[in-house]
């Protein structure tokens, strides 16, 4: 992690397929329940479609495809992580499919490890580093780094207002 200052940081640790995991609370707009997601022809995979947020289009990113896992499927702990992106220098809005959220934790420069190159499904650009706390490691991720080009080019839509969204099929 590239820290130049000796500042505290506060991540929200939540989990994804029995792993923890943890985004800058700086980057976090809000949390929400999980909703019907309305589906988008044409969207990658890991886009499990749109979101109404007060009148705004969000799509919505299933991390879990994203890492090669299996889909989320949701439970009564689901929800979605409302994130500010920075995408081509411009801010993007993007919902997180989330198991459950945990809790908020503040780590330091000497708390945060260099990401690990093995034992993960998230690719090395993709965290900042790994995060140590008493009760194991929090995988921290780079928010402004994980969307692939597709998924930038949905929320760079979303925001435009140039997404055609499929209601549910029923």
């Amino acid at each position: 992690m590239d820290e130049n200052t000796s500042a505290r940081q506060q991540y929200l640790a939540f989990g994804l397929a029995e792993a923890r995991y943890g985004v800058e609370l700086l980057k976090l707009r809000e949390i929400l329940q999980l909703e019907p997601i309305t589906k988008v022809p044409g969207t990658p995979p890991s886009v499990r479609g749109v979101i109404n947020l007060r009148g705004a289009v969000v799509p919505v990113v299933d991390l879990a495809l994203k890492f090669g896992l299996p889909e989320t499927v949701p439970t009564r702990r689901t929800c979605v992580l409302v994130v500010e992106s920075a995408l081509g220098g411009e801010r993007a809005v993007v919902g997180l499919l989330a198991d459950s959220v945990d809790e908020v934790v503040e780590l330091g420069p000497g708390e945060v490890e260099p990401a690990p190159a093995f034992g993960t499904r998230v690719r090395l650009e993709h965290l900042r580093g790994m995060g140590k706390l008493a009760a194991g490691f929090l995988l921290l991720l780079d928010i402004d780094r994980i969307l692939s080009d597709e998924e930038r080019d949905v929320a760079a839509a979303a925001e435009a207002g140039r997404l055609e969204a499929r209601p549910p099929a029923s």
